[in-house]
């Protein structure tokens, strides 16, 4: 289905953070498949756990153990505030799990009327009916009917106007706490901290959507981590999980999960053997302090130097958004033109709302090629000048 608004562009194999097309050209990842491939392309102990699972045991069924699942479960609940996962193949079927989990808690409680699930302007969560409803973006619900009962929709940063939507019939909010495609936008620790106290003191659950912004992209292995105290009850991952190999996950504690007993929610494909060989290798990697430490110094070296940009190219650069190696630039110039500049000096970057662009490398990119994305980025501004100039 014609869906896709696809760059002219094919890739036969990709290396750390390079992409290789068919006849040899390389370009340099800064996009990993949407924050997908943290470890970059062919990493090896992605590669051979892959391989080694493939040629034992690819799927069973969830009505049997499956001990891959209960290692990865433990390794996520090792690391974070849940007790309890559930593995899903993408994020938006861990986000399906998490509102179907925030309502089913309430219904535990003899509260079957608390329904209503608050996401914010310019917040993505997914694409299926209840993910679109859920997100901020009007344009993804065009043509597919009317819009769900139980979601409400916040502005992103109104703290009394968000108060003054919670009520009896409040499940859950939902946020990301770095926004992705909305336009890079980072929830202040502040906020995140206020929000958390709302719902403690009305009972709401804190979903935060960690798919784009979590496992190690922000610096710290989630983002919410930044903001002491401010854990959420439920939390979706996907993305980096996988290092490439789709899956993901809703995570979540005992109490907010009460309501999941045997039959209510289920999967054929998640949590399949396969995923779990690889989500382990990955996740194995990603909770290493060293690479968080170096995704928190790469990142420092980006924004310096796209500061530096944003000084000599003002016609261009407007504004610099965004924590950690999930950056966000928003421009002056058409985005997506600015994304065929970049793609003119084999640089690869990503969309994003408000007119931004979004750099979301490998989190092993090293400062030299964190130098060479910079000096792309640099020859795509100075494009961009010339072409405006050329208009004018």
């Amino acid at each position: 289905m014609g869906v896709y608004a696809r760059a002219p562009l094919a890739f036969e194999r990709g290396e750390g953070v390079r992409l290789i097309t068919e006849d040899g050209t390389e370009y340099l990842d800064a996009m990993a498949g949407i924050a997908v491939n943290a470890l970059g392309h062919s990493h090896p102990k992605l590669v051979a756990a892959l391989a080694e699972q493939g040629g034992k045991l690819w799927h069973t069924s969830n009505i049997f153990r499956i001990p891959g699942q209960e290692r990865l479960a433990t390794l996520l609940t090792d690391h974070t505030f849940a007790d309890v996962v559930f593995f899903t193949n993408s994020g938006t079927e861990a986000i399906e799990c998490a509102v179907k989990a925030a309502r089913k808690h309430h219904w535990a409680n003899g509260q079957p009327e608390r329904i209503d699930i608050i996401g914010f302007d310019g917040s993505f969560h997914g694409r299926t009916l209840a993910a679109v409803n859920a997100s901020g973006n009007e344009t993804y619900l065009e043509g597919f009917g009317p819009k769900m009962p139980g979601f409400v929709a916040a502005q992103f940063g109104d703290h009394d106007a968000l108060r003054a939507l919670v009520g009896p019939t409040t499940a859950a909010i939902i946020l990301e706490p770095v926004q992705g495609e909305g336009g890079a936008r980072s929830w202040p620790e502040a906020d995140l901290q206020a929000i958390r106290r709302l719902c403690d003191e009305t009972g709401t659950l804190l979903i935060y959507d960690e798919i784009q912004c979590g496992l190690g992209r922000t610096g710290k292995l989630f983002a919410h981590e930044w903001a002491e105290g401010a854990a959420p009850d439920i939390m979706t991952v996907a993305k980096a999980l996988g290092g490439g190999f789709p899956v993901g996950a809703c995570l979540a504690t005992a109490d907010a999960a009460k309501g999941m007993t045997p039959g209510s929610h289920g999967s054929t494909y998640g949590g399949n053997p396969l995923a779990m060989a690889v989500g382990i290798a990955a996740v194995e990697e990603l909770v290493k302090p060293e690479l968080l430490a170096h995704v928190r110094d790469v990142a420092g070296y980006f924004v310096q130097q796209i500061s530096g940009l944003k000084d000599r190219y003002p016609d261009v650069v407007v504004d610099i958004r965004g924590k950690g190696l999930l950056i966000g630039v928003k421009l002056a110039t058409p985005n997506r033109e600015f994304m065929q500049l970049a793609r003119d000096q084999h640089l690869l970057i990503a969309g994003g709302g408000d007119n931004c662009v979004r750099l979301l490398p490998p989190l092993v990119i090293t400062q030299d090629e964190a130098r060479e994305a910079v000096e792309k980025l640099e020859r795509a501004c100075e494009a961009a000048r010339q072409k405006a100039k050329a208009a004018a």
